[in-house]
């Protein structure tokens, strides 16, 4: 494949742009741009002072925008989309995405050259499904097959999500992980000791994925893969309850997500963008203590416990 970067461009209603903008420009360390024409007369006018536009401009849609991202030629496109799929779902942000200067037949398929096996944590070692070779290094091997779910291991949020999981998951722990994306939160806990997880996505295909990736690690007896909100399809308490979202979904869940939690029961959230931590950390506070923050290539990951 052609050493070239990758372009992605996101189409959104224009009163979702700046959350949206806000969401790619967290994942693209390559930089985003956005277009909106909603104020293009005043914008030209504030800048240029002339009352003279190109026609093909005035003629825009001005009820969309669109954000455009670049990946660097080692980036995997199908992670990016599958990242940026998740988050604007779980936002309600409607949206489209295009991938330019790459066939789609292209990123399905050939996505897996970027994904390697990965050490996380003190004894995780996560590796692609289709690998045969190589060094676990004595640490506990997850399988994964992401497909176009969320989640192999390479980012950050997932990254943080599971070093404090590790940290902080006791064996037989019963374990909850809310956009449960390919499963890989979950999956993880149950190698690392839990008894039980439920994944819960409102993605049906993540749903599909994560319970494929829990099979292909032997622990399909102990997953239970389900799709929707999870206040509506989970029943009973947890001991570890993991969210690797958004700030917004974050913010919302906090004070319901109480009421699926043992006493003493550890909450992980993650997906939050450093400029939303301490809006994040306000809200979630009305509710539990932080016990351990950490951040990371723009994210943050909190640990916290309910207040008695």
């Amino acid at each position: 494949m052609m050493n070239h970067w990758t372009e992605i461009k996101i189409a959104v209603s224009a009163a979702d742009i700046d959350k949206a903008g806000d969401i790619a420009n967290a994942a693209a360390p390559g930089g985003i741009y956005i277009e909106d024409y909603r104020d293009l007369e005043q914008v030209v006018e504030d800048i240029a002072h002339i009352d003279l536009i190109d026609e093909a401009l005035l003629e825009k849609d001005r009820s969309k925008a669109f954000v455009h991202l670049y990946l660097e030629p080692d980036a995997s496109p199908a992670e990016a989309v599958a990242f940026l799929s998740e988050r604007y779902e779980s936002e309600g942000i409607a949206h489209e995405i295009t991938l330019l200067d790459c066939a789609e037949e292209d990123w399905r398929n050939n996505w897996k050259q970027y994904f390697h096996p990965l050490p996380v944590g003190e004894h995780l070692m996560i590796v692609p499904s289709w690998y045969e070779n190589f060094d676990a290094q004595g640490r506990t091997v997850l399988n994964i097959d992401p497909g176009l779910a969320f989640g192999t291991g390479g980012h950050e949020t997932t990254r943080l999500c599971l070093e404090m999981c590790e940290k902080y998951m006791q064996p037989g722990d019963a374990v909850l992980d809310v956009g449960c994306g390919s499963g890989i939160l979950s999956i993880a806990a149950l190698l690392m000791g839990a008894d039980s997880a439920v994944g819960v996505d409102i993605d049906r295909k993540a749903v599909e994925t994560a319970a494929e990736n829990a099979a292909l690690n032997g622990v399909g007896d102990r997953y239970t893969a389900v799709c929707g909100s999870f206040t509506d399809k989970v029943e009973g308490r947890f001991d570890i309850v993991l969210a690797n979202i958004v700030a917004d979904a974050i913010i919302f869940l906090s004070k319901g997500v109480r009421g699926f939690m043992k006493e003493n029961a550890v909450y992980v959230m993650s997906g939050i963008i450093d400029t939303r931590a301490e809006e994040v950390k306000r809200e979630v506070e009305k509710y539990f203590d932080i016990i351990e923050e950490h951040y990371d290539g723009g994210w943050a990951c909190f640990a916290a416990k309910a207040r008695k």
